[in-house]
């Protein structure tokens, strides 16, 4: 299984700058194409490492989330990557190797490589491995509840969990690794598939905001009242809401990794 990462390096002179980024208040489209070196950042603590920002939180855009896509060079990485002691994170392995210990449990990460890391925790993570290492890194404040214990930390590989198909259909799917009914959790990161002629039939619109990164396949995505193209190492963001659909396109499966905030009552001031 191969995923899609940021390109960097720069678009040839040539190139068109017309393209299909979108900003607007209910979504928006972050092409593949724009993710280059020149809007890499680096980040306090790490070593030979630079991150792609896909969303944070800000006035009208994510408001639940952080998502970043991370590379980092042979040896490097951080012994203190988390500066926020609320924040829980969700590490997702695109290419490369990844040694992780979560409160010195070790483990190694390859692609495909999921981790789910409580906040609090004390993590540490590097690159190990002759090849550069990208990573998908999903930062997010627990929201605790009364009640509702702390999520405890695991790490396994998406090859290891099956496909949850809808009801009536084999083309669409989704791999669930946190059962929806563990409260524990405020949030998910789960992998979406979608069949050649897969669609989500209706305009879905709901209450929790995604962050959508494409790792494979193309199709076209109803984003509020417009349909975009979109294919691999496309970022899609859509506030709470936003009506959304898809259609699966071309002769092979069309995979995203979904964030969504889920399990929490709604705070009854805006922002929270």
């Amino acid at each position: 299984m191969s995923y899609a990462f940021p390109p960097g390096g720069l678009p040839d002179q040539s190139e068109n700058p017309e393209g299909k980024a979108v900003f607007t208040e209910a979504y928006a489209v972050i092409p593949a194409i724009t993710m280059r070196d020149i809007v890499t950042s680096l980040l306090p603590g790490w070593t030979r490492a630079r991150a792609w920002i896909l969303a944070r939180p800000m006035t009208g855009f994510a408001e639940s989330f952080a998502q970043y896509a991370v590379e980092v060079a042979p040896g490097g990485g951080s012994d203190t990557p988390e500066p926020d002691e609320g924040a829980e994170a969700i590490l997702f392995v695109a290419n490369g190797r990844a040694q992780l210990t979560i409160d010195g449990a070790p483990h190694e990460m390859g692609p495909g490589g999921y981790a789910y890391i409580p906040a609090g925790a004390d993590w540490w993570l590097h690159n190990p491995g002759p090849d550069p290492l990208g990573f998908h890194w999903i930062r997010k404040h627990w929201a605790g509840a009364p009640g509702v214990g702390r999520p405890d930390a695991f790490v396994t590989n998406e090859r290891d969990v099956a496909v949850d198909w809808m009801p009536g259909t084999d083309k669409w799917g989704t791999q669930r690794f946190v059962a929806p009914h563990d409260l524990r959790h405020d949030c998910h990161l789960n992998i979406v598939t979608f069949r050649p002629g897969g669609r989500i039939p209706f305009a879905e619109t709901h209450v929790m905001e995604h962050g959508i990164y494409v790792l494979q396949g193309r199709a076209t995505y109803l984003l509020n009242q417009d349909w975009v193209e979109v294919g691999p190492g496309d970022f899609m963001w859509l506030r709470a809401f936003c009506p959304q659909a898809c259609i699966a396109k071309g002769d092979e499966d069309f995979r995203y990794l979904l964030y969504k905030d889920v399990n929490r009552h709604v705070p009854l001031r805006v922002g929270g």
